[in-house]
């Protein structure tokens, strides 16, 4: 990774202060990431896979050169969110709520929380609203190397990159799951699973967890479903036993036929998965923010009352579409997003001001959810461009954060489609 380039602040008004996080995005336009270093590192991965290849080329728009600024309030006001989420989650009456809705193997408990979360915010002026919780979140360790490639040319007091030891919180993630599930026996092969891993944008940090897995002391593969085989008790991967497989598939309640022998071997204990179904469902289903943001579920379900303000105060008003309320949420579309109960990466949702009656009529056929929208703040890229949209994720484990990441976009949601925008470091200060 390269080093800091010197830079001469005298000449940078960004070296004023005080300085205001919404002045930095709106004026500050110094290239904070070394993109060459960073595609340089991904690329040796794909390298040892056996694949050549120029990640300028194949993910042009992975990585922005920008950081976003966020307040330090801001930043605790989303710690404290996170911490009070799970406590919400904690609670008998919640979980009652929620597994009573959800697909019949959620009932399934293995033991463990269910492997990191990634929580989804928008910054609003008083406060960050969290729109999204996702129990596979992709990028976090895409995201630390990102950090450890910083430029920054920004005054001392804003803090610049990711705290110490984010790959090692990561192993201990996946070690704290192992161990609530599979005890005292010993870990020895880690099956990273996605569909076709190879085609899937963020191949490259399958590749990272491999690394990483592989510099602890364990092996560990990157496979497809239909390569793993249950026989004699196990799971198999070739001639391998798979002790604990790290899922990145998007089958939440493993329903697929062709995720019928993990589904099997996960239920009978034969092997260890995280993220698993009870998490999805007790964590990621959109309909769970209905019951976060209610204040009158809360005190029922008696919960903490400053974790009660917390909540109601970030997760914005969230409701079911049912056949009740259609023709009400229709008619007052504009200030709603629509999002599928168990949809991901932001496939069929969409602002009610973009929705045409044809789309709304396909999906009646689902279960969506309407969440009050909140709108992005942003982040111009320079004086005479276009503002991009910014979210912030919070990668959490146990109800602490463990690193802060950006996404900046275009459109309607976020994508990795927006010149200019991708991954992109927070800093912070003040």
């Amino acid at each position: 990774m390269s080093t800091p380039s010197t830079f001469d602040r005298s000449s940078c008004d960004v070296a004023r202060e005080p300085f205001s996080a919404e002045w930095l995005n709106r004026e500050c336009f110094c290239i904070a990431v070394d993109r060459d270093a960073l595609h340089a590192e991904v690329e040796a991965l794909l390298e040892a896979d056996g694949l050549s290849a120029s990640l300028a080329d194949s993910h042009p728009h992975l990585f922005s050169n920008l950081p976003v600024f966020v307040s330090r309030m801001h930043l605790e006001q989303a710690a404290r969110t996170v911490a009070a989420l799970e406590q919400a989650i904690s609670l008998l009456a919640y979980r009652e709520a929620v597994l009573g809705r959800a697909p019949d193997i959620a009932a399934f408990d293995p033991g463990s929380p269910g492997g990191l979360l990634g929580l989804d915010f928008h910054l609003h002026h008083d406060g960050p609203r969290l729109i999204e919780i996702n129990t596979n979140p992709g990028g976090v360790l895409l995201n630390e190397l990102m950090a450890r490639a910083q430029t920054c040319c920004v005054p001392p007091t804003i803090y610049a990159g990711a705290p110490a030891g984010v790959e090692d919180a990561v192993i201990e993630v996946l070690l704290t799951e192992w161990r609530a599930q599979q005890g005292d026996r010993p870990l020895r092969r880690v099956a990273i699973v996605d569909e076709a891993p190879a085609a899937q944008y963020l191949y490259p940090e399958f590749l990272q967890f491999r690394a990483l897995l592989q510099r602890h002391g364990y092996a560990a593969e990157v496979c497809s479903p239909v390569e793993l085989v249950r026989r004699d008790g196990a799971v198999w991967l070739g001639s391998q036993r798979v002790d604990f497989i790290y899922n990145r598939l998007t089958d939440f309640a493993l329903g697929q036929p062709a995720h019928s022998s993990i589904r099997a071997a996960y239920l009978a204990g034969e092997v260890a998965i995280s993220p698993h179904p009870r998490a999805h469902a007790l964590y990621a289903d959109k309909r769970n923010l209905a019951l976060l943001g209610d204040r009158a579920f809360l005190e029922s379900a008696r919960l903490d009352a400053d974790a009660i303000e917390t909540l109601v105060a970030a997760v914005p008003e969230t409701r079911l579409l049912t056949a009740n309320n259609r023709d009400a949420l229709w008619s007052d579309r504009r200030r709603w997003f629509f999002k599928p109960a168990a949809g991901y990466g932001s496939k069929a949702s969409y602002r009610g001001d973009k929705l045409t009656r044809k789309v709304w009529g396909e999906m009646e056929a689902a279960t969506y959810v309407a969440q009050r929208i909140v709108v992005p703040s942003e982040r111009r890229s320079g004086h005479d461009a276009q503002a991009l949209k910014v979210d912030i994720r919070c990668y959490a484990y146990g109800g602490r954060v463990l690193l802060h990441a950006a996404r900046l976009y275009q459109g309607q949601t976020t994508n990795f489609r927006t010149p200019g925008g991708g991954f992109a470091p927070v800093l912070t200060g003040g």
